[in-house]
């Protein structure tokens, strides 16, 4: 089987790598590039654990063939911090109790960092509507949605 050179973007770095034409990219983020931050929960994009931001596009990485990433930008949970200094979403889940084992933690946190993006004055239920792709089986939702709306009421006082 023929492998393919992919060039990308990855939390804003220039990346290459090889990967096989049915390699995910997750798969290639994990086993290729060492980024083992998004998990692989399901493999049929119905837990979000795997969640990662594609051109600005919240995608499970379990869905995306890692040659689809040619030419466009990546951004994982390793992306989120600036060197030692925690994303707000990231010290707000610590500060909230929202998170456990951590299988689900990074899929929550890109996909709350997308929905901010997109939406810095989210209501309750639209962070549960946007979040509804995700799932944990031990801490719930509750303080995982206040965490995110502590956040963005804390990024939007910021601004």
């Amino acid at each position: 089987m023929t492998t393919i050179k992919v060039s990308t973007t990855i939390n804003g770095d220039p990346v290459d790598y090889l990967c096989e034409p049915q390699e995910t990219l997750l798969d290639a983020l994990r086993d290729r590039l060492g980024l083992t931050g998004a998990k692989e929960g399901c493999g049929t994009g119905d837990c979000g654990a795997c969640s990662v931001i594609l051109d600005g596009r919240l995608v499970c990485a379990c869905l995306v063939m890692g040659a689809e990433a040619e030419g466009r930008a990546v951004e994982t949970i390793e992306g989120l911090a600036d060197g030692e200094e925690l994303h707000p979403l990231q010290q707000k889940f610590i500060d909230h109790a929202a998170l456990q084992c951590g299988v689900c933690t990074p899929g929550f946190l890109v996909a709350a960092k997308s929905l901010l993006d997109r939406n810095p004055d989210p209501t309750e239920t639209e962070v549960r509507y946007w979040l509804a792709g995700n799932l944990c089986r031990c801490t719930g939702y509750d303080k995982i949605v206040r965490a995110v709306m502590d956040t963005a009421a804390d990024m939007r006082e910021a601004r």
